[in-house]
């Protein structure tokens, strides 16, 4: 894991206090779920959502599988999509970015495919805009998770799914043009990077 990666997800280890109770028990949902997936040996598959699958449900994807290496975990297999597709945020790309991970454009279109490394030698993440049926998403025997108000409005029941959870986090588009831009996506980048090392380390040691 590159070293800046590794720095930052110490110090949000060091913020589990900071994650609201009521937060606590949908982030234990989740890892529930995982964890009696484990023991039934059964795929663990984590599909992030929101609307337009450009922001928080990418930052979702990215650092629950961030958060699992860390913790040097197998599981889980992370995915994110919308109920529509646009593009991956460059602004949510440059707040991974600062965090450490190196992302890399790989096409140019409107909807460009971005490879996103946590390290030298751990997997690369293919991140862009696709809505929750499309490839590489699972289609059946997976965890929903909720990452936006209006997507969990919008899709009750997502086709599929074993579980869901609603999981909102607020939007960073809001400050988008505004002096708070780079604030605010690092904001939202270090709450979802923190409560996602939370879910990952209630995998890594199970209650009994």
């Amino acid at each position: 894991m590159f070293e800046k990666v590794h720095a930052y997800l110490v110090e949000r280890e060091r913020e589990f206090s900071l994650i609201p109770p009521e937060r606590r028990v949908l982030l234990k949902s989740i890892a529930d779920y995982a964890i009696e997936r484990q023991r039934g040996k059964q795929p663990v598959r984590l599909l992030f959502v929101c609307t337009h699958n450009s922001r928080r449900s990418q930052l979702g994807q990215v650092w629950s599988a961030t958060a699992a290496a860390y913790y040097g975990l197998s599981v889980p297999w992370t995915y994110s999509g919308g109920t529509e597709s646009t593009a991956f945020n460059p602004r949510a790309v440059a707040a991974l970015e600062r965090a450490g991970l190196k992302l890399e454009k790989t096409t140019e279109d409107e909807n460009p495919i971005y490879h996103v490394r946590f390290g030298d030698k751990g997997p690369v993440i293919t991140a862009f805009s696709k809505t929750i049926g499309n490839a590489p998403n699972p289609i059946r025997d997976f965890c929903a998770i909720m990452v936006c108000a209006t997507a969990d409005r919008s899709c009750p029941v997502v086709p599929g799914a074993a579980v869901r959870f609603a999981v909102p986090y607020d939007d960073p588009k809001q400050s988008d043009g505004t002096p708070i831009e780079t604030k605010t996506y690092d904001e939202r980048c270090r709450q979802i990077a923190r409560e996602m090392l939370y879910v990952m380390s209630l995998l890594k040691t199970p209650a009994r």
